[in-house]
């Protein structure tokens, strides 16, 4: 059995993680690669409905910490579901977003404690951690240009400016503090220059078996 891999993409809003996902979906399976794309917050039934909880708007606040929570709650069922067995399979699991992005959208957009998302994450994670994690890094008001030009804007793209500076600066500090599982893309570049920076990153994963 080939040994499975977690990949994760990461990055603040309207950076083309969904296109770039789908272009490393098809690069893997073209190799013969059983690949699993999911993504976070979602990827089972109930996480899926914690998902819509958590990016649409209400009239009632959403507390900072509950926000946390429900994260989580989602995290642990997708985990529980659909992560682990497939890397026990043997498969790759491509996702959309995972804790990494707890980090910066709670830790750094709400500034919720680093350290109470670091306890969840040993809770709730156990020693799973993605293989690698690609970053698609993008000056916000790029991203929120493309954002803006997809339709209607949910609960988190409704934030202010400054929230989704704090929220890049966060993604740059994690990857600055593991370089070995980072790798940090201009995500403001032509799209095939992404692309291309992403196949050479996937192709020395595969190298290094």
């Amino acid at each position: 059995m080939t040994k499975g891999r977690f990949i994760t993409l990461e990055g603040g809003e309207g950076v083309g993680k969904t296109t770039n996902l789908s272009f490393l979906e098809q690069m893997l399976t073209a190799q013969g690669i059983y690949v699993v794309k999911t993504r976070e917050p979602g990827g089972t039934p109930l996480a899926e409905k914690i998902r819509q909880l958590l990016l649409e708007t209400h009239d009632e606040a959403v507390d900072p910490m509950a926000e946390l929570l429900m994260m989580f709650a989602a995290r642990a069922q997708h985990i529980r579901h659909v992560i682990k067995p497939a890397l026990a399979r043997g498969d790759w699991v491509l996702c959309d977003r995972f804790t990494d992005a707890t980090y910066a959208y709670q830790g750094g957009g709400r500034g919720m404690a680093m350290d109470k998302i670091a306890w969840l994450e040993r809770a709730v994670q156990g020693d799973l951690r993605p293989d690698l994690t690609l970053l698609l890094d993008a000056p916000v008001q790029i991203g929120m240009v493309r954002a803006k030009g997809r339709g209607e804007l949910d609960r988190f793209e409704q934030e202010r400016y400054d929230f989704f500076e704090k929220v890049r600066q966060a993604y740059l500090n994690r990857a600055q503090q593991q370089p070995e599982r980072f790798v940090v893309i201009d995500a403001s570049q032509p799209l095939d220059e992404v692309q291309r920076a992403i196949k050479s990153r996937i192709d020395s994963l595969m190298a290094d078996g």
